[in-house]
């Protein structure tokens, strides 16, 4: 098996990695005896290419043979560095080993006694199985099946247990309240666990509206308000209460209308009550949902499955779903919080492919987690030996390969599927680059300034200054490299 010991000895071989580092960076491409042969594009020069970026940070890569893992090419290929979402690229393969390609996640309704004339005799229970793409559209179909059946109503509670999976508020303590790619975390999760807040100017004051809006049912929420308040910042406020969560916003920030989504931080009693709403839309009598500790024995009357467990790794590697990485990993360590699950996982990684990476959370959001780039392409290089059911690559989306403006090719004969990563100041693209007929090639490359990143105040690290023009430039140059690599070693 290709390990990050036999990817550092194609590092190490002979010379000091800095050293090699720097001649890889600069090679010239071999040519056909005579000179290059007529109409043979220049390669650029890699060391160049880094400096004309204009990076703060590190930039940090290692490009090797697909097949035996030797490495070709590589700059500051142990420094470990922050992946961002590349880290989605490592918990996929975790979960896969640990849960099975056949797992689906179930949402289930119990009743804890007979149905009789329409009514459970007992308590209705809504038990979660962590599955964290869980739609709207989804639970109203549940509904009317429920319906359809003949419910109408129970004779005792209507209880919600989200104990499949630990109850986290976030994924990260270093992101503002109000961005919907920090999400709360439970065994019963809907919509990503974000409401939809719109606003329209009407006279003098906005007109608010709180929803969980799918396609197809728009039912409104309660649990959740909003105020607008006269000023000018901070954007929002967020408090949670026993059974609510109070919002404010702006004044100034409105102007005449909009949407966007807003996390949830009680995301069970947040389903449960949208599950009450639409229940009620069909004639279904439910008193308020309570949550329960312990899932109460009762028989299954309906019940929602997630897609097969590769399906849904790769919409989280296509989507970047942060909420999903995190409930996929809890779920395959089944440990009780988020720091021991991504140690289990850090761990697990380390046994089964050498690397000493560390991570604070599954998703890669926070600024903890460190990996280094070679690493990175020993996992790449082994995963498809791991036997980890269908394996990573076949999961990666097409990337494509890129001209100078950093635009995709259309047609380019050169196959790309990576994970990307971004975070302030941090931006990284790992996978594999598959040429027709020529070498197959596995990469990684890591740009970061954790300190710059770290620098930002709570409050501006949604959208910092400086940090777009950032990662467009270290965008730019990963795809650079790329096609360096393309044209100089398949």
């Amino acid at each position: 098996m290709i390990t990050r010991r036999f990817i550092l000895g194609g590092l190490l071989a002979g010379v000091a990695a800095p050293a090699l580092a720097e001649v890889m960076a600069t090679s010239p491409r071999p040519m056909p005896r005579g000179g290059r042969s007529a109409g043979a594009p220049a390669v650029a020069d890699a060391a160049a290419l880094v400096a004309a970026a204009k990076l703060t940070g590190t930039v940090a890569y290692v490009v090797a043979d697909a097949a035996t893992g030797s490495a070709l090419e590589a700059r500051d290929a142990l420094t470990p560095m922050p992946p961002a979402s590349v880290a989605k690229s490592l918990t996929t393969l975790y979960a896969l080993e640990k849960l099975g390609a056949g797992r689906r996640f179930l949402t289930r309704v119990l009743a804890t006694g007979p149905l009789q004339d329409g009514i459970v005799q007992g308590d209705l229970v809504l038990a979660g199985g962590g599955d964290p793409t869980l739609q709207t559209d989804q639970l109203g179909d549940l509904v009317q099946r429920l319906r359809q059946r003949g419910l109408q109503g129970a004779t005792g509670r209507f209880l919600f247990w989200e104990g499949a999976l630990p109850q986290l508020a976030r994924v990260s303590e270093e992101q503002p309240d109000h961005v919907g790619y920090n999400p709360a975390i439970s065994g019963l999760n809907l919509n990503f666990n974000r409401v939809h807040f719109e606003w329209r100017k009407a006279g003098s004051d906005w007109k608010l509206a709180m929803d969980a809006r799918g396609e197809r049912f728009v039912p409104a929420v309660d649990m959740v308000r909003m105020r607008v308040a006269r000023r000018e910042a901070p954007l929002f406020t967020h408090e949670v209460g026993a059974g609510e969560e109070d919002w404010t916003v702006a004044s100034a920030a409105l102007g005449k209308g909009g949407s966007r989504w807003l996390p949830v931080r009680r995301p069970g009693l947040y389903l449960a009550e949208v599950f009450g709403t639409l229940a009620a839309a069909q004639g279904i009598r439910l008193p308020a949902a309570e949550p329960v500790a312990t899932l109460p024995p009762g028989a299954e009357i309906g019940r929602v499955e997630s897609d097969p467990l590769p399906e849904v790794l790769r919409a989280m590697l296509k989507y970047s779903t942060n909420l999903t990485a995190e409930c996929i990993g809890l779920a395959a360590s089944g440990r009780g919080d988020l720091a021991a699950s991504a140690g289990a996982m850090s761990d697990w990684l380390d046994a089964a492919f050498g690397v000493t990476a560390r991570f604070a959370d599954h998703s890669g959001l926070g600024g903890g987690s460190r990996i280094s780039a070679a690493d990175m392409v020993a996992v790449l290089a082994g995963a498809g030996r791991a036997g980890a059911g269908p394996g990573l690559k076949p999961l990666l989306r097409e990337v494509g390969m890129r001209d100078e403006a950093g635009k995709v090719i259309e047609g380019h004969p050169v196959k790309v599927v990576a994970k990307t990563g971004t975070l302030n100041f941090v931006s990284g693209l790992a996978g594999h680059i598959d040429p027709p007929g020529g070498r197959a090639m596995v990469f990684a490359i890591f740009t970061g300034d954790p300190a710059r990143r770290d620098a930002v105040p709570l409050a501006d690290r949604e959208n910092p200054p400086g940090a777009a023009a950032w990662v467009k430039r270290s965008r730019r140059l990963q795809g650079q490299l790329i096609a360096r690599w393309a044209g100089l070693y398949a």
